[in-house]
């Protein structure tokens, strides 16, 4: 791995670990987006997205007819906003499910790690773009506040895209 990427990686893995749920979208068999809360697994990110699902859930239709996903983290309280795409497919290794569990996917798996209907969701994360500002609006108004007087321009954030390919 290149460290450019290595460097990226560290980065949205940085500005998305503490973002419990994330919006996943898909492309519906219809051809509209579906937009749904997910909870990331929560695993060392390394490029690589992780997601528990049902074998009968729409997602599982929708992304064997498109792999195209968007996954989208937002922390309201530290203003980090992160909106990753990349290819998704359906993973059904009982392996891998023990390694992921947790006990909050027992809410949805009432057969813990052996329920025949658990499947995963792995993500290659493609791209990603990020706005990272200050962290509450207190500090955002902080940050205003300072500009005027040192007379220099607010830093209202940091805006960027990552290529990951």
């Amino acid at each position: 791995m290149d460290e450019s990427r290595t460097e990226h990686i560290a980065q949205l893995a940085e500005l998305i670990k503490d973002v419990e749920v994330a919006m996943f979208t898909t492309r519906g068999v219809d051809g509209r987006l579906y937009s749904r809360p997910l909870g990331t697994q929560q695993v060392a990110f390394d490029g690589d997205l992780w997601f528990a699902t049902a074998a009968d859930s729409p997602k599982v239709a929708e992304i064997a007819l498109d792999p195209r996903v968007n996954v989208a983290y937002a922390s309201p309280s530290k203003n980090t906003y992160v909106s990753v795409a990349g290819v998704a497919r359906i993973i059904d290794d009982r392996a891998k499910v023990e390694e992921l569990w947790s006990p909050a996917m027992k809410l949805f798996f009432p057969g813990g790690p052996d329920d025949p209907s658990l499947r995963l969701i792995h993500v290659r994360a493609e791209t990603a773009e990020y706005w990272d500002g200050p962290g509450t609006l207190l500090g955002s108004a902080l940050s205003f506040v300072l500009s005027a007087v040192q007379d220099e321009p607010a830093r209202l954030g940091d805006n960027g895209f990552i290529d990951l390919r």
